[in-house]
């Protein structure tokens, strides 16, 4: 997998260059260069909003909820960091996750955070692309492929979300606490820990509909924020579209990073979707390279504070811990 996806990053910077050099580059430049002191704007909002609400989705799928917000925030971009930048299929950083609250909070109950706010994420991911599809519907290009695009790309979501529900149900979450024990970071029996991580999910899907419910709500609010993020990026390199248009480009370029989720951070596919779409919706490419550049450069920034945040925090020493799942307290 780690060869794989490495061959997969140079093809990605390969196809990257490419882009660059046969879209005009000095036009896509010359967009960016514009940006000017607004690039400091659109690399902090509304992303820190973005991961506020996407936080707020983690926390409600929490089965005790014991962190604080800021430590659960400083978490998450440190998870989020690993993600996009190793080899590991956007699983590794979700392992760091559990790793980092070791001693804040049960093995077993953080790793089951993880898991059902991976399940709420791809969710609100799906309903996200939903919106996008509704409103391409409505207002996109007339005889564009566009909405084709998205409806395959809904079914490839749907897809991988049931088959993910199906890994939960059949215990297929217990890769976590066995790469964690393997490194010596974990569990010293790692079995327990996946039976109890699978009681610990049959309980919250079938006891706690009102947190799952809102786990979802907050990602899916999370993903709407990217279209305000995607229109003032627009905006600020001179492409003056609509707010509806702006999602119609967010939605595609989610659904786009889903299905190269192989690709480390995406590098290449995602700015080929957006190449592709800027050009159904009748805009430049270039514009559409421009766009997936300014977005790296937020995301640069924001890995970078993710490592910071990684080297701040440390677990807690403590015993392995885990036990019967009990009733959470009211938040």
């Amino acid at each position: 997998m780690k060869l794989l996806r490495a061959a997969l990053l140079v093809v990605g910077l390969a196809f990257l260059g490419v882009l660059i050099a046969t879209h005009d580059p000095d036009a896509i430049f010359a967009s960016i260069a514009q940006l000017s002191w607004r690039l400091a704007v659109v690399v902090c909002f509304p992303f820190v909003l973005v991961t506020t609400f996407d936080t707020l989705g983690w926390h409600f799928a929490f089965l005790h909820p014991r962190v604080r917000f800021p430590m659960l925030l400083g978490v998450r971009m440190a998870g989020e960091a690993f993600n996009l930048t190793t080899p590991t299929a956007a699983l590794g950083g979700e392992a760091v996750k559990a790793w980092m609250l070791r001693g804040r909070v049960p093995l077993d109950e953080s790793i089951l955070s993880v898991v059902v706010a991976k399940t709420t994420i791809m969710i609100g991911q799906g309903l996200f692309l939903l919106v996008g599809i509704v409103i391409t519907w409505n207002a996109g290009p007339q005889n564009s492929r566009l909405l084709g695009w998205m409806v395959w790309l809904l079914a490839l979501e749907v897809l991988a979300i049931v088959g993910f529900l199906i890994a939960q149900i059949r215990g297929g979450v217990g890769w976590v606490p066995r790469v964690l024990a393997r490194v010596g970071l974990g569990p010293s029996r790692p079995g327990e820990t996946v039976a109890r991580i699978d009681r610990g999910l049959a309980w919250f899907y079938r006891n706690e509909p009102r947190r799952l419910m809102l786990s979802i709500f907050f990602h899916f609010a999370a993903w709407l924020l990217g279209s305000l993020e995607a229109y003032l990026m627009l905006y600020f390199l001179g492409i003056e579209v609509s707010l509806a248009t702006a999602t119609i480009v967010e939605a595609l370029g989610t659904a786009v990073r889903f299905a190269t989720f192989l690709v480390p951070a995406s590098l290449g596919a995602l700015e080929g979707g957006y190449v592709a779409t800027f050009t159904a919706l009748g805009l430049a490419p270039s514009a559409g390279v421009a766009f997936g550049l300014t977005r790296r450069v937020r995301e640069i920034v924001w890995i970078t504070v993710g490592f910071v945040v990684f080297a701040l925090i440390r677990p807690r020493a403590t015993q392995e811990v885990g036990g019967p799942v009990k009733a959470p307290q009211p938040d």
